[in-house]
């Protein structure tokens, strides 16, 4: 497993204003937009790409464009809704596929709702948006998933994520150099009811308010 810490002084001032507990929803909603584009950028340097022939209005030249099948972006139910747009923003052509998963607050282990995706990702790069990797549970479910469906290449995009998160997620896919994690910051820890410390609370609470 590959780890990418989003290392830029934009990343790390819009990080803070999310964590702050007196940012309202929909600054977090921006914000957390704006990080994600910024995420995006970074996690999308070994997208794949070939060369192709045009004409510009001076002369013919040689460019690049992504290849098919075309990049698959699977957020995570609900939270992961938050950062579709910011994705999509930079990569227009992806296609969009979506996963329900919800953790079990006692055992802390993820179980699947809703499953929106294509039967056959055979070749296929996903981008899988969360945005916490707290105890690893669901983003190691999702992988499995979309490896199981033939998907060859796995990049995780997160706002945070937490030492044991990461540490789970390398127990469960070991060496694997196919699966990439692009995150904003690795935090101290995570608590006793396996929210990460400090953290910026629950996600799709602050996107969304409190259902």
């Amino acid at each position: 497993m590959r780890l990418h810490i989003a290392d830029h002084p934009l990343v790390a001032h819009k990080l803070t204003v999310l964590r702050d507990r007196g940012t309202d929803s929909p600054t977090f909603r921006r914000l957390a937009d704006e990080l994600v584009t910024l995420l995006t950028y970074e996690a999308t340097r070994d997208v794949r790409t070939a060369e192709v022939a045009i004409t510009t209005p001076v002369g013919p030249t040689t460019g690049t464009h992504l290849t098919s099948p075309k990049p698959l972006v699977v957020p995570i139910l609900r939270a992961g809704l938050g950062m579709l747009d910011g994705m999509t923003r930079m990569l227009p052509t992806a296609e969009v596929g979506f996963l329900g998963m919800i953790r079990d607050e006692e055992t802390l282990q993820a179980t699947t709702y809703a499953n929106r995706l294509p039967d056959d990702l055979s070749g296929r790069q996903c981008y899988v948006l969360d945005p916490m990797l707290a105890t690893g549970g669901t983003l190691a479910a999702a992988i499995a998933y979309l490896f199981e469906r033939g998907a060859d290449d796995v990049t995780a995009i997160t706002l945070l994520a937490a030492p044991e998160g990461l540490e789970a997620l390398r127990q469960a896919i070991g060496d694997d150099d196919r699966v990439q994690v692009v995150t904003a910051a690795v935090d101290e820890r995570l608590d006793e009811n396996g929210y990460i410390v400090p953290g910026l609370g629950d996600a799709g609470d602050r996107l969304y308010g409190v259902v």
